[in-house]
């Protein structure tokens, strides 16, 4: 490893080189000791390469690989000629389970990560939406999905709450959580994520929060675009929550 012998400054030297280099009037200089260390510490792990090189000399991997092929036929062959038929069966199945799990695990790694995945977006999906009854603030969202990804873990595809690996239990004391009291306790735990008015399992009033009598402007049946521009303006909480609302 060649290294320079001085450096202007220290934020030139590379970060992992900065323990060879001592500062003297105003730079920084090689620092002699630590290099030979280096030096050394190269030497030492060459000669380690080149001797276990040395020990692979001439070897043929195919040909291992060959020899090793041969040596199993022949203990199969010494198993069956012994009547251990449950052996040989025993050991060709774990050698063909193992090449398979072989083949298969990129595929299976890839579909655990879009299996986190589609998790994240179910359990994502399910609390907005039953925050969003009970007033969730728009720019609490962010937070409430990460509380929800660290209690819920989806069973099936039903979201079920946990406290570690156990399963967290409802009000009745036995039966397991449901989504909508987990979102009730955090209305009392966590109200900053809803609006001032939230509470108890509903949006504000009567009617939910929606104006006009209970007609969500953003419903595809009740469609009311000037209502819509009405609350965007006027709104825009309210607005965030009828949207997600709307069906």
């Amino acid at each position: 490893m060649a290294l320079k012998n001085k450096y202007a400054s220290a934020g030139d030297i590379p970060a992992e080189l900065k323990s060879f280099y001592v500062e003297r009037d105003g730079v920084w200089l090689l620092d002699s000791e630590r290099n030979e260390e280096l030096r050394q510490t190269n030497i030492t792990v060459m000669k380690e390469r080149d001797a276990l090189l040395k020990q692979f000399e001439g070897i043929d991997p195919d040909a291992v690989r060959l020899l090793a092929e041969e040596k199993r036929k022949l203990e199969e062959a010494a198993q069956i000629k012994a009547g251990e038929f449950d052996k040989v069966s025993e050991a060709r199945v774990k050698s063909a389970v193992a090449a398979k799990e072989k083949e298969f695990a990129p595929k299976l790694a890839e579909l655990d990560v879009a299996n986190g995945r589609l998790s994240a977006l179910l359990i994502d999906d399910a609390v907005v939406a039953e925050a969003t009854k009970r007033g969730l603030r728009p720019t609490a969202l962010t937070d409430l999905k990460a509380r929800a990804r660290a209690a819920f873990k989806l069973v099936g595809d039903v979201p079920q709450a946990f406290d570690g690996d156990t399963v967290r239990v409802g009000k009745d004391g036995v039966s397991p959580m449901t989504l909508a009291e987990w979102v009730d306790a955090l209305v009392s735990d966590a109200p900053h994520l809803f609006e001032a008015n939230a509470g108890g399992g509903a949006t504000g009033s009567a009617t939910g929060g929606v104006p006009n009598g209970g007609v969500n402007p953003f419903s595809v049946k009740t469609r009311n675009l000037t209502e819509q521009m009405k609350l965007l303006k006027n709104d825009p909480g309210l607005a965030a929550r009828l949207q997600a609302l709307a069906n």
